[in-house]
């Protein structure tokens, strides 16, 4: 290992995997390493004896009767790709499309007030929506309008209403939106993790609104679409590009040590196998860094725990109850319709996803943890889901770097949320390289459509 590479990415997880290829287009000159014989980390698909050897150590159990194997791709990390948001505009630029096929999730669901609704949209579904009263409708209706026809550069369509400095509260006053309204339109539509927004000011959340509504708009069932053989194929997409582009990859690599100079503080490279390969630059998420260790990494604490997540794979003979027999959906709990801090969310997929044997759906149960039952935490989630054939559950920490790496040159990722979309992914991906490049992510406009 005698050569020397500008960036060094370890772990082949989601973020790292966009972060590697971008840098690698960039024309950095890359080496990803992981410690696993397969890519993905965190955010891998398991087939089926996978999935059972991961949870139970144990074969599935034929008595279930589940179907073939190779049928399965299950995501160990849930989440959906907004059609026209920051990851959608990253698979494009990059022309990682090539290399995956996407569906579109058949359904955009929220809860309110013990059942399931569809997330109404435009002023059309405001109106028909069940999620209202009469009266509630009309001023939806309004809202919705002003939304629609707001333009930042155009004072004519701001109704006087200063969204720089106004709140969002202030503009849920303005209309006269209920409650359980502001609970679907900040959770499920601005995808907001908790109601902190409300009291910041109302332009962050009307971009939010309308990048859903765009994308609701783009394929017209919902505004989410999945690649085909599940998330896993994601990081392997973007590996491919960095490839192309000089990139060099090194699975099954135990790390050893991630190395400093002793005088300076700053990353000089990394030893595996007995072997240390020099770089300037190192990326890499939580785990390579002392996630879990009380001593931290080489006796520096890198990384704290921000809170732990948990999730329930759930294995279905049936669609969702009140989806229509939909193959897919996303269902959003928001925080306030269940007494909670955090929102609980459920991403389903299926057969048409080609993720399970026919006739089969996947339903993932996420959420924050606030108490010490998490799985007592979960039962709004799961009770929407009818007759469970069998289920899974992890808790996983999660992890913050302590520090943004920029005085060290060691950049660490987040962990993944409890979120059922990539948005968050996508803020995390642009700030390491931010930190990392010095500069924004810019990413040039092309018109590609991805084929959904």
């Amino acid at each position: 290992m005698d050569e020397e590479y500008d960036v060094i990415v370890l772990g082949t997880g989601l973020t790292e995997c966009i972060l590697s290829g971008l840098l690698s287009v960039d024309g950095q000159k890359v080496l990803h390493m992981d410690r696993n014989d397969y890519y993905g980390g965190d955010s891998a698909s398991l087939n089926l004896t996978q999935l059972y050897q991961k949870f139970r150590n144990s074969p599935p159990p034929e008595a279930l009767q589940l179907g073939r194997d190779r049928d399965y791709a299950v995501d160990l990390i849930p989440k959906f790709i907004l059609s026209s948001g920051e990851l959608t505009r990253m698979l494009v630029h990059t022309d990682v499309t090539r290399y995956l096929e996407f569906k579109v999730i058949a359904g955009s669901y929220v809860y309110r007030d013990g059942k399931i609704s569809k997330v109404p949209s435009t002023e059309v579904e405001a109106v028909m929506s069940p999620l209202m009263g009469f009266f509630e409708k009309r001023r939806a209706q309004k809202f919705f309008s002003y939304l629609q026809y707001w333009k930042e550069d155009d004072p004519a369509t701001h109704q006087g209403f200063d969204v720089n400095r106004s709140t969002m509260k202030e503009l849920y006053a303005k209309f006269g939106l209920e409650a359980g309204t502001q609970d679907f339109v900040g959770h499920a539509m601005a995808l907001w993790l908790d109601d902190d927004y409300i009291t910041k000011p109302a332009k962050q959340t009307i971009d939010r609104i309308i990048l859903y509504t765009q994308s609701m708009a783009r394929y017209g069932k919902s505004p989410y679409i999945y690649p085909l053989y599940g998330l896993g194929e994601l990081p392997q997409a973007f590996a491919r590009l960095s490839a192309i582009y000089g990139g060099t990859y090194m699975l099954d690599k135990k790390i050893e040590s991630v190395n400093v100079d002793p005088e300076t503080g700053l990353f000089t490279g990394v030893t595996s196998g007995g072997e240390t390969v020099k770089a300037k630059k190192v990326i890499g998420d939580p785990s390579y860094f002392g996630a879990g260790k009380e001593d931290g990494e080489g006796g520096k604490i890198r990384v704290i725990e921000t809170g732990k997540v948990i999730r329930a794979i759930c294995i279905l003979k049936h669609p969702i109850p009140g989806t229509d027999n939909a193959d897919s959906a996303q269902i959003i709990i928001p925080q306030n319709q269940v007494g909670r801090k955090n929102d609980i969310y459920i991403a389903a997929v299926s057969s048409a996803h080609n993720v399970a044997a026919p006739n089969v759906w996947i339903a993932i149960v996420s959420t924050i943890v606030e108490t010490s039952v998490p799985e007592r935490e979960i039962l709004p989630g799961l009770q929407l889901l009818g007759n469970v054939v069998d289920k899974f559950i992890s808790i996983t920490p999660l992890y913050a770097p302590t520090s943004p790496g920029t005085n060290d040159n060691i950049f660490i990722t987040k962990s993944y949320d409890a979120t059922s979309h990539f948005e968050t992914v996508v803020e995390d991906v642009s700030d390491v390289w931010q930190r990392v490049k010095g500069e924004k992510l810019v990413l040039k406009k092309r018109e590609t459509e991805i084929e959904a």
